[in-house]
């Protein structure tokens, strides 16, 4: 940058705001503490001249303020290319004409780049602002997230991008109005050397009538621009995979596709036992496995099946009858150990992706293999898991976070047709864990990290292979289009031992803040069940009593 130039150019598109809300956010950024900052306000012909005049009279009091005057409605992509064309900060701070920031909004972005020179892409969580003043509906955002910003533009608001990088990029596309600030986000987090979240709210988003922030719906042609640009993203990026519309606007679902040549195998331990489901005794791993071939188009699926020895004859026969020459049996003759039995299935396995898979659960979604697997094709992803149901559809999983000294379940038992706040339950998103009821990763990534621990025999043993592949340097991803009912401890018993549990805290330290999920939707690892029957057997007087401890037992994972 030149010499003396400020270290944020505030860059804003203007086109009819109403006076008093452009008064306000003129306002909010005369307010900044701090200090080293010009603003770049382009008017794109409002059909209001107060609108000019007003944005003059700011900038004849304070001269970081200037106005650029259109002479051709170009619409806000020309008109926001037109602020960063006549930028001369180091960073480009984008806000929109009706938004207010903090009074310490700069402040705290300039103390993120001093901790991180090599910050290319920053934003920060946001929440709304009404007419009447009020602010309501936080965001908080996880940490950067680059398979949650293709299912959706989370980080919006505040936004602050290197200057050199935008320009580089070729700043705003024309064609994508609407979903253009997604569009750059995506162009940019692909080559940023390092995206920083600043978690506080940073950014008040008015929601004023017509207004995406009052309503999901008032923009539908940005839906189209924003599924568009996820797609031109994966083809950048060269990710198989197809983006469709959600089912709610500004969401996306990526069908992802396999090469065809690739072998999956399905890693299911299990004693071929039976329970009742849906008012019907069934063998379990049978029905896993029937629906798991049945609902994928993947051609060369190897069934990799662990099982004990006193598993029924009967059992193996049909799984021979449904999976052919596919099927691999493994007996497994010690006293039960998870672990061990998925390590043995993967050595005998020959794919070069492995899913682990419980023998208690029916495959729901259709291509749920592909999905599943089909991010790893990614080098830095490492793990995958699924999206799974109770028998009443309500969720049993969406993912592991790990704070406030327990391991949670976040929207447990919230059900299947919740999108869960901010579209949390319909994209796909990094997480800090998933459970291996049904995970996959690359076999060179599950060998380069040592498999499961098998000192873990029944429980946490997904949480310290989470652990374990964060360590390695790679991302877990959650996939919200892989879904599975998931009949809870039909196989075996789910009783939690606190050994476990210390197990985990001495290996990776208690956990006590999450990188990607907020505290407010958690929900701990603990039987619903058991948890009932434990406040039944109290005392009448101890069930009335508030709970006021440190919390019980953290329960079990969720297989």
């Amino acid at each position: 940058m030149a010499p003396g130039a400020p270290l944020f150019s505030v860059v804003t598109p203007v086109y009819a705001p109403p006076l008093d809300v452009l008064a306000d956010t003129i306002a909010s950024v005369r307010a900044q503490e701090h200090t080293d900052w010009e603003w770049i306000l382009v008017d794109d012909v409002s059909p209001d001249p107060r609108v000019r005049r007003t944005i003059a009279a700011a900038a004849a009091e304070d001269p970081r303020i200037r106005l650029v005057e259109r002479e051709v409605n170009g619409h806000i992509v020309a008109a926001s290319n037109d602020a960063v064309a006549e930028a001369g900060g180091e960073f480009l701070v984008f806000l929109d004409h009706d938004d207010l920031l903090t009074s310490d909004a700069l402040l705290e972005m300039a103390r993120a780049i001093e901790r991180h020179p090599d910050a290319d892409y920053l934003y920060s969580d946001e929440d709304k602002v009404g007419d009447d003043g009020e602010l309501f509906g936080r965001f908080a955002k996880p940490d950067w997230s680059p398979e949650r910003l293709r299912g959706q533009m989370y980080t919006s608001h505040l936004s602050v991008m290197r200057t050199s990088l935008v320009r580089e990029v070729g700043a705003f596309r024309e064609g994508y109005d609407g979903s253009q600030d997604h569009d750059l986000a995506l162009r940019v987090g692909e080559r940023a050397r390092r995206v920083v979240h600043v978690p506080r709210v940073l950014y008040h988003w008015r929601a004023v009538a017509g207004s995406a922030a009052a309503d999901i719906n008032a923009k539908p042609y940005a839906d189209d621009a924003g599924r568009r640009a996820v797609q031109d993203h994966l083809d950048r990026c060269g990710i198989a995979g197809t983006v469709h519309s959600g089912r709610e606007p500004g969401r996306y679902v990526i069908e992802r596709r396999l090469d065809p040549e690739m072998v999956v195998s399905l890693v299911i331990p299990t004693r071929g036992q039976s329970a009742l489901v849906f008012g019907e005794r069934r063998a379990m791993v049978v029905d896993t496995v029937r629906t798991a071939l049945a609902r994928t188009e993947h051609p060369r699926v190897e069934v990799v099946v662990v099982h004990d020895t006193p598993t029924p004859p009967e059992v193996l026969e049909e799984l021979r009858e449904i999976a052919g020459d596919r099927l691999v049996l493994v007996e497994y003759t010690r006293p039960f150990n998870f672990s061990e039995k998925v390590n043995l299935g993967c050595l005998h396995a020959t794919g070069d992706r492995l899913v682990f898979l419980n023998d208690d659960v029916e495959v729901l979604s259709d291509r749920w293999l592909e999905n599943l697997v089909g991010p790893l094709d990614e080098p830095d992803v490492g793990l995958t898991g699924a999206k799974l149901y109770f028998s009443d559809s309500s969720i049993q999983h969406a993912g592991h976070g790990y704070w406030n000294k327990h391991y949670h379940h976040p929207f447990r038992y919230w059900s299947r047709e919740e999108a869960g706040p901010f579209g949390e339950l319909v994209v796909n998103r990094e997480m800090t864990g998933v459970t291996a009821a049904c995970s996959a990763m690359r076999r060179d990534a599950f060998l380069e990290i040592g498999g499961f621990t098998e000192a873990l025999p029944s429980n946490f043993n997904d949480v310290d292979l989470c652990y374990k592949v964060a360590h390695a340097g790679y991302r877990t991803v959650w996939v919200a289009n892989c879904e599975l009912f998931h009949f809870e401890s039909q196989t075996r018993d789910g009783t939690v031992q606190a050994w476990e549990r210390h197990f985990v805290v001495r290996r990776w330290g208690i956990p006590e803040v999450d990188r990607y999920t907020p505290a407010a939707v958690a929900t701990p690892m603990i039987d619903p069940h058991r948890l009932l029957d434990a406040r039944l057997a109290e005392p009448t007087a101890a069930r009335r009593a508030p709970s006021r401890g440190k919390g019980g037992r953290a329960g079990r994972t969720a297989r």
